[in-house]
């Protein structure tokens, strides 16, 4: 799978591949999945800890302002859309927890409503309580890139790796 193809949730993966989920993407499952260069976006890991499944979008934008092209593209349709897929696949919204990562100011001249990576972590943080799906972890904000890696079939485990090369588990 080439960065930057749209995923689908019924992606091909064997158990040794990561699935790298691109800019305004998502993926559904059990397969490790990974979203590289999160500045300003933030990637979103809704976990099912009863099924051992989850979902990973990489968020861009704070809203669709609905346009359904691309949901995982925007806080607020990617929320949904990474919620109703889990529930399409037999999970229950009671054992879901959501982690964020990302979400950094990657141009310090800009701030308020321009720093689009604070405004991302906003939208997501209301979408997820809309949803009562409660936020577990995140590792957010700063004016440093990160690498996130998510593993459904280890618990839920997230780990970050920060550009300034922090590493850290969520």
């Amino acid at each position: 799978m080439n960065v930057g193809e749209p995923l689908m949730e019924n992606s091909p993966a064997n158990s040794n591949e990561t699935i790298i989920v691109g800019i305004g993407d998502f993926h559904l499952g059990t397969d490790v999945m990974s979203s590289i260069g999160l500045g300003s976006c933030v990637g979103l890991v809704i976990h099912d800890k009863e099924k051992g499944m989850g979902g990973l979008a990489h968020v861009m934008l704070p809203d669709s302002a609905g346009r359904t092209e691309r949901p995982g593209k925007f806080a607020d349709s990617a929320v949904d859309v990474l919620v109703n897929g889990l529930l399409e696949k037999g999970c229950r919204k009671s054992g879901m927890v959501a982690k964020i990562t990302g979400g950094a100011s990657m141009f310090k001249s800009f701030s308020g409503n321009l720093n689009i990576g604070e405004r991302n972590t906003a939208a997501i943080k209301e979408n997820l309580k809309m949803k009562n799906i409660p936020l577990k972890a995140e590792c957010i904000g700063g004016s440093v890139g990160r690498t996130v890696t998510y593993y459904p079939s280890d618990g839920g485990r997230v780990m970050v790796r920060q550009a300034d090369g922090k590493k850290s588990e969520i």
